[in-house]
């Protein structure tokens, strides 16, 4: 009986220590590296030999300046100027804006608005005439817009006595889908006192971008020409252009633009000479445009047209090619080519002209 009863205990002990055994490698640590990824924050760690998790600290953003509306819109970017009437304000996501300074308030990225400046002292003397106090007078007047006012002048004594002036304006404004440009021209020269080129010319340019790579474009022209002459008879005339086109962009990033498309042109043409006629025609054509940024601060801009042949047999071509350089923020200088050959009106006059221009940024 002595003998069962041990033979009874034996087994009992030898089972326990069979499950302790198991109990114990069942809750033996896992000293294996893990990896843990935060989906709310973006950060990740990773274990090492002590199980502890070192996180990985992103990089900050650069701090922005936020331009404030009284609606409560908010525009981030940068602030580059600001006078006692104007905010200059480079936005990220929509350009330059240009806005009275009495319709928006600046945050800088302390969260402290900006102090309103001191109102600049005025200029005297010559200071008056000078480009900046120019532009900065521009600035104020147009307000969002901006632009370029040029001029050129001659005098000229060899066999002839030849003098001439040119003045031009240039106002343009973009959105993030659309341009607005409006161009003013007057060019004025005589030989030996007798007038050779007298034309006010006013161009206007509305372009939607349908996408980076699509576009539509609308180009009203009016020109007025009081001393031309055909055949050696005068033939003044006044033509009124409308272009109404379409259009892909190959070329789109910031420093280089190729724009081709085909555009349907209506003309309209008032002879203003006595016993003078009126006449409407309407022309296809294709055209090119291309804005190209070159080192030291210079711009080459080009726009060529081809009318197709019309009704009556003509076709005619145009061309404009301008190479710009900006010696300050408001002092530039260009070269310009323009030819025009028998535009397919039939009236008006054909040129080449060369020049050299200097003008006024603002």
């Amino acid at each position: 009986m002595l003998s069962t009863r041990m033979s009874r205990v034996t087994i009992l002990l030898v089972a326990a220590g069979f499950a302790g055994s198991l109990v114990g490698r069942a809750v033996e640590p896992v000293t294996a590296p893990l990896t843990a990824t935060s989906g709310t924050t973006g950060l990740s760690a990773t274990t090492g030999a002590t199980g502890i998790p070192r996180p990985i600290t992103p990089t900050p953003p650069e701090p922005q300046d936020v331009l404030v509306y009284p609606d409560g819109d908010r525009i981030q970017g940068h602030l580059l100027e600001r006078t006692s009437k104007m905010v200059l304000f480079q936005s990220n996501r929509f350009g330059l804006i240009r806005v009275p300074v009495d319709e928006v308030s600046v945050i800088l990225p302390d969260q402290t608005a900006l102090p309103r400046p001191a109102p600049p002292a005025a200029a005297t003397g010559l200071e008056r005439f000078s480009p900046a106090v120019l532009a900065t007078h521009l600035r104020e007047f147009f307000g969002p817009w901006h632009g370029r006012l040029a001029f050129m002048t001659e005098v000229v004594s060899d066999t002839t006595d030849r003098n001439g002036f040119a003045l031009e304006s240039l106002l343009q404004r973009r959105w993030r889908t659309d341009e607005v440009q409006l161009k003013l021209r007057y060019d004025f020269s005589s030989t030996n006192a007798k007038v050779t080129t007298d034309v006010a010319k006013a161009d206007g340019l509305w372009r939607h971008d349908f996408s980076p790579t699509y576009f539509a474009l609308y180009r009203p022209s009016v020109e007025w020409n009081r001393a031309s002459y055909s055949a050696g008879v005068p033939n003044d005339y006044v033509q009124l252009q409308q272009e109404v086109g379409v259009g892909i962009s190959p070329l789109h990033d910031t420093r280089r633009k190729l724009r081709l498309g085909v555009s349907e042109n209506l003309f309209h043409i008032w002879d203003t000479t006595p016993q003078g006629t009126n006449s409407t025609r309407t022309v296809e054509s294709t055209f090119l445009e291309a804005e190209f940024k070159l080192p030291w601060r210079m711009n080459l801009l080009e726009r060529g047209a081809y009318y197709l042949p019309s009704s009556n047999g003509n076709d005619g071509w145009e061309n404009r090619v301008e190479l710009s350089k900006k010696f300050t923020d408001t002092l530039s200088t260009s070269i310009r080519h323009d030819i025009r050959r028998y535009n397919p009106d039939g009236k008006t006059q054909d040129y080449t002209r060369l020049r050299l221009l200097f003008g006024v940024d603002f």
